[in-house]
């Protein structure tokens, strides 16, 4: 039997006992002239070529490597309900598919999802039943429309600048899961590190009688809170365990990256005291605060030192080539001093989260870019936002989103109303979804409304830095090179200020043709140390600045100012890095 690559739990943060991969290879097919809807193709597909799945047409890890762009694509494969799942309500998941899909099961249509970078189930119980095999086809469309979130896939049919090849179709896990007739179909778990209590939502699939939803916490095996909740007339359930003091300093044990101390969390569904459903998940005690103009973690102050990661990989594109790659990034990024990352452009796989929930590194989360300001813009960027927070609520290390970057979709928005509106739309609809993370409303320049001021910066030497770095008035008003840090009609003083993109600084090896980096190439590594340290000494001197953020972790094809190759091979001594980023 041929191994499967992607092969583990695609979402360690939510586990059941039965569940059953569907990576693998699967029939696939272009659709050149979009005609496969109109000939019933997923009546009965006959498909030409072979893909494995979850990397997409374009990666060589699918198989296939085509590079020319096809707007419609379609996938096929036989399954087979798992008997374990026999009696069971049986789901079926996707992680991600870009950008639009449509499913059917034996050629019966059970629906459609739009969005790239976001879940969705099915429910196939009624449909099928263990040990029958069925036909699962999928068709997917993904143009090269700029309304669309896109982060870095080039709307052109080749990479350019610093945007890469498209990722088209299911670039994420495909799995079934097993669960019981009555079942929580999503979860929401909040700290309050000041009660030492977790508020725990809990939105179960059907109204059973005489139910309950038990929870139950524990850490290190030894249970520390316990509570069970009826289920009377609503199926939102809601419930506060308050944990056991464990006679450390707080009483509880708090998550930090130096220290990412985790609780174990069990749910279970009951009707008439047995247990019908359970899943296994995790939570962290931390709270992000700001106060006072500074980033505030369980109630000491949060220096950040961050890198850009934008999560390419050179022969899985946004797909990581397994998942022991994922947990290896974080090993590297904290090996090298750094505490966190901004996740560029990408809502990242779940399973990165969950190795940075349990290896302790920051995480600021973004909403991937569209780039033409539309009606179709705002609610596309409003949904997947949406679809976003709700998927990754739960995880300690996520401590900030991003809705905007640098302005991309929203050209004139440093005197625009309708484009600093919808600016405030996402910043309020964060904070209405999430309050316990800040926002970066804009990233980078032309801020509307935001909870920190962020500045990018790609100057080479500390000498050449603008004199308005004298102090943060100067910064707000007068802003940084050609653009303004706040947009028309906006006052950011007071508040918390970060260099969140700098550096960007190619090797002269790497360097050159279509290969880029930012104010000419370092010509071995002892050069590029000595810049990367002047430069990065220059902003962690100014007081005003409670963290930065370093471009980039690694390459990614043709902007080669990475730490590392897209091989993850270090351009100079992590040791070294490391020094620089723990001065």
């Amino acid at each position: 039997m041929q191994s499967i690559r992607r092969n583990a739990h695609p979402r360690p943060d939510r586990v059941r006992k039965n569940w059953q991969t569907l990576n693998g290879p699967w029939q696939f097919r272009f659709d050149w002239h979009n005609e496969g809807k109109k000939q019933r193709w997923y009546a009965k597909p006959a498909f030409d070529l072979t893909i494995e799945v979850p990397f997409a047409y374009q990666a060589a890890l699918s198989g296939i490597a085509e590079k020319k762009h096809c707007d419609v694509i379609w996938y096929a494969r036989e399954i087979t309900i798992p008997d374990a799942m026999r009696n069971q309500r049986i789901l079926l998941h996707f992680g991600a598919v870009d950008y639009q899909a449509d499913v059917w099961l034996n050629g019966q249509y059970l629906g459609g999802h739009e969005g790239g970078y976001t879940p969705f189930t099915f429910d196939l119980t009624d449909l099928t039943e263990a040990g029958e095999r069925c036909m699962l086809t999928v068709r997917c469309e993904d143009r090269l429309d700029q309304d669309q979130p896109r982060g870095k896939q080039s709307w052109r049919p080749e990479p350019f600048a610093c945007w890469y090849t498209p990722v088209s179709g299911i670039w994420q896990s495909v799995w079934l899961e097993g669960v019981g007739a009555y079942y929580p179909t999503d979860f929401r778990l909040t700290p309050c590190i000041e009660s030492g209590s977790l508020k725990a939502e809990i939105t179960l699939n059907e109204l059973p009688q005489n139910g309950s939803v038990r929870l139950t916490a524990s850490f290190d095996g030894k249970t520390v809170a316990q509570q069970e909740v009826a289920v009377l007339s609503d199926r939102l359930i809601r419930a506060e365990l308050f944990l056991s003091y464990d006679n450390s300093t707080e009483g509880i044990r708090m998550w930090t990256p130096e220290r990412p101390d985790l609780y174990d969390l069990t749910i279970e569904a009951t009707v008439d005291g047995q247990v019908c459903d359970r899943v296994d998940t995790y939570f962290g005690m931390r709270r992000i605060a700001i106060e006072g103009g500074r980033i505030i973690l369980n109630g000491s102050t949060l220096y950040q030192r961050l890198v850009l990661d934008q999560g390419y990989w050179p022969d899985g594109l946004l797909t990581a080539p397994d998942d022991e790659a994922l947990k290896r990034d974080i090993e590297l990024t904290k090996a090298m001093g750094f505490n966190g990352v901004r996740k560029h452009q990408k809502f990242e796989d779940p399973q990165f989260l969950y190795w940075a929930d349990h290896l302790g590194l920051l995480v600021w989360g973004e909403l991937p870019s569209a780039y033409w300001l539309r009606d179709s813009e705002k609610r596309n960027l409003m949904r997947d936002l949406s679809e976003a927070i709700r998927r990754d609520y739960n995880h300690p290390a996520l401590i900030a989103w991003v809705p905007l970057n640098e302005s991309w979709g929203v050209p004139f928005i440093q005197y625009q109303k309708e484009a600093q509106r919808l600016a405030d739309a996402l910043y309020a609809l964060v904070h209405s979804l999430d309050g316990t993370r800040f926002v970066s409303g804009n990233d980078g320049w032309e801020q509307a409304n935001t909870d920190v001021v962020t500045v990018h910066d790609y100057t080479a030497w500390p000498e050449q830095l603008s004199p308005h770095y004298a102090d943060p008035e100067s910064i707000l008003q007068q802003g940084v090179g050609t653009k303004t840090v706040t947009a028309q009609g906006y006052d950011h003083t007071g508040k918390p200020m970060l260099i969140t993109e700098y550096g960007g600084i190619a090797m002269a090896k790497d360097a050159g043709g279509d290969n880029w980096g930012y104010n000419g190439a370092a010509q071995d590594e002892e050069s590029f140390l000595r810049r990367y340290d002047a430069i990065t000494q220059a902003f962690k001197r100014m007081p005003f600045f409670c963290g930065y953020c370093y471009t980039q972790l690694t390459d990614v094809f043709q902007e080669v100012n990475g730490l590392m190759d897209m091989q993850r091979n270090p351009k100079a001594d992590i040791e070294k890095i490391r020094e620089i980023n723990l001065k």
